[in-house]
């Protein structure tokens, strides 16, 4: 067995966040539904990455974003996703080395550009994003270094990753060479437009062993077992023999194992900022906790309060040290 020197590998799309407050009339002028999502292609992000002013610039994407909650939770922490040889990708690679996240993916010497969000933030607190999703979408097979995949105790796979056929090769081939190794593989739904595009392949990872640990929200769990009822899509999925995190916004997030749900609480906070990266948050929390030794009632109250400091704050990463606020919160030692 290889010697594990990595807690958490996360898996997912690499994507730069160009951040900038703005005003109303910026999103009219520019045709942006305020508070929606849009894909772009690349010349209308450059457009928009031109126009942006006094932006914050810093790695992003769903699994990065976990990786940084890892790396701050004091467990070590590593990051496979693909970028351009540009500007922006050179950006994303020192800022994930600078937080403590290891990465060594080789950048794409041609193609598409490195992947970036544009949001624009209006005084509200709302965000209008703008994404162009680029070199993100070339991982290959040749990016998955089989010794990094050993080293690592957890990969964490990202669903949004699951739409490129060569990014989906590249997971069966981490999740092969994980389990050959005796590392534990977990999986994130994402949302439920990627589970309603993927739903029999992702319930066949569930139920042919390729998935140990499934990360979802309750929405995402709906969808997965296409019941509008919530209890309905936990008894279906309590009877799968994988380990169930499941997230219920401010009613906290339920662990489902051998056939037993137990619930945590949400911790508290004075006011919901921007929700966006909570669910990344959480499982960074919960896994952290799980390369620790926590119990796993305990795993799931590190999400919680890892969650509660990522939505208490604009932007996805957490902003003071996730483990001293364990530590103050007595989860840790």
């Amino acid at each position: 067995m290889t010697n594990r020197t990595i807690d958490v590998l996360t898996i997912g799309n690499a994507i730069v966040d160009v951040l900038a407050q703005t005003d109303e009339t910026f999103l009219v002028e520019q045709n942006l539904a305020k508070g929606t999502m849009h894909l772009i292609d690349e010349p209308r992000a450059e457009e928009l990455y031109g126009l942006m002013r006094d932006v914050t610039v810093m790695s992003g994407g769903s699994a990065a974003n976990t990786a940084a909650g890892i790396a701050s939770l004091g467990s070590k922490a590593a990051f496979i996703g693909k970028v351009r040889n540009d500007e922006l990708g050179d950006l994303y690679a020192r800022d994930l080395e600078k937080i403590g996240v290891h990465y060594n993916v080789a950048p794409a010497t041609d193609g598409p550009a490195t992947a970036r969000c544009c949001v624009l933030i209006t005084p509200d607190g709302e965000r209008t994003m703008n994404t162009y999703l680029g070199a993100c979408q070339n991982l290959t097979v040749d990016d998955i270094n089989p010794e990094t995949i050993k080293a690592s105790s957890i990969i964490y796979l990202e669903g949004y990753l699951w739409d490129p056929p060569k990014a989906k090769d590249a997971f069966r081939k981490a999740i092969d060479i994980a389990h050959q190794d005796g590392n534990r593989i977990a999986l994130t739904l994402s949302d439920t437009f990627c589970v309603d595009r993927y739903r029999d392949e992702f319930l066949t990872l569930i139920r042919d062993g390729s998935i140990d640990i499934l990360f979802a929200n309750t929405h995402e769990l709906r969808s997965l077992y296409q019941t509008a009822d919530e209890n309905t899509a936990i008894a279906a999925f309590r009877d799968e023999n994988v380990l169930g995190v499941v997230t219920r916004s401010e009613e906290g997030a339920l662990v489902i194992m051998s056939g037993e749900t137990s619930s945590v609480p949400a911790y508290p906070v004075d006011q919901v900022v921007d929700a966006t990266g909570a669910g990344d948050l959480f499982a960074a929390g919960f896994l952290a906790g799980m390369t620790q030794g926590l119990h796993l009632m305990d795993c799931a109250r590190l999400g919680s309060l890892s969650a509660s400091e990522a939505i208490s704050h604009i932007g996805p990463r957490p902003q003071v040290s996730l483990r001293e606020l364990a530590k103050a919160n007595m989860l840790i030692a």
